[in-house]
């Protein structure tokens, strides 16, 4: 039975049913606000979902590591909506479950949400939890994203709409007043149309100039005629004929103190951060919203 629900409640006894039934070698952590927003749905289902990532989580830790939930108020932009075609505009929570265990091959990735798909030994599960989850959360009008990386552990994260009541989002657009720049150069680097087109348009909404690049070779050769005029770099990190890693390095021999912000719709943001090293100092994760733009590049400009 579908009914208004604060997640917090249920999050916790979760938990508090893992705390008692997981081996001690794992721990568990939990991050979830006070004033998390409120879902529409059915509490029998939600748990069944919790329960079931979080038991994947376990398997996936033979040898015990840390398994975190967290919880989040999210509201989704253009901007975001854009980037994930299963995401509508409107206020969301976000639930992650992230293990520290031994992640998900690349070809296994593809195939994890099929019905019947599973990693698992005969007689240790049957393939349906994913699918299944994947099928309720699609029926309560959400979606799901996965990072995971071999030996580096794996993330879910649910996105569920909150019921919208006008107070809400008003609440929240009041309070993310938009961070204006003040006519900054911009290079954005991007192969795929349609996010150099958002980007380019979020940006100068907000009062910064840009200059696109379509790829690695481009963006350096625009640095190299702009660089003086170049407040920062909003590179994606993988690319065709010159991935982002690569012209970030030659942005560097450029000029040594490029401010870069690395995106990626395929690596966490820690991944991101190894790979990039420690010339960048701001990641984001495709997709994302407007406003995580804007904080991302006031904290590189500043």
């Amino acid at each position: 039975k579908r009914m208004p629900l604060q997640l917090t409640h249920l999050i916790l006894e979760v938990v508090k049913i893992l705390k008692e039934t997981f081996p001690k070698s794992i721990e568990i952590c939990t991050d979830i606000p006070q004033d998390l927003w409120i879902v529409f749905g059915d509490s029998t289902q939600f748990h069944q979902i919790l329960m079931n990532l979080c038991v994947n989580a376990r398997d996936a830790m033979p040898e015990g590591g840390t398994l975190t939930i967290s919880a989040a108020n999210l509201l989704i932009d253009e901007n975001y909506a854009c980037m994930n075609l299963e995401a509508q505009v409107g206020p969301y929570i976000v639930i992650t479950v992230a293990d520290t265990g031994i992640g998900i091959p690349a070809d296994i990735k593809e195939r994890i949400f099929e019905p019947f798909f599973t990693t698992k030994e005969v007689n240790k599960g049957t393939g349906l939890g994913l699918s299944t989850a994947i099928g309720i959360i699609k029926s309560h009008g959400g979606f799901m994203n996965l990072y995971s990386e071999v030996g580096n552990g794996t993330q879910f994260q649910v996105y569920l709409p909150v019921v919208k009541e006008t107070e809400i989002q008003q609440l929240s657009l009041s309070d993310l007043k938009p961070l204006r720049g003040n006519g900054e150069l911009i290079l954005v680097v991007d192969d795929e149309p349609s996010i150099r087109e958002i980007t380019r348009s979020s940006l100068e909404t907000h009062n910064y100039k840009t200059l696109i690049a379509t790829d690695g070779i481009e963006a350096i050769a625009l640095y190299a005629d702009h660089k003086n005029e170049i407040s920062a770099v909003l590179m994606d990190m993988v690319m065709p004929s010159m991935d982002g890693l690569t012209a970030i390095r030659t942005l560097q021999k450029i000029n040594p103190e490029v401010k870069i912000i690395a995106t990626s719709g395929l690596m966490s943001n820690s991944k991101l951060a190894t790979e990039a090293g420690t010339s960048v100092k701001v990641f984001l994760s495709k997709p994302y919203t407007v406003q995580e733009l804007l904080q991302s590049l006031q904290k590189v400009i500043l």
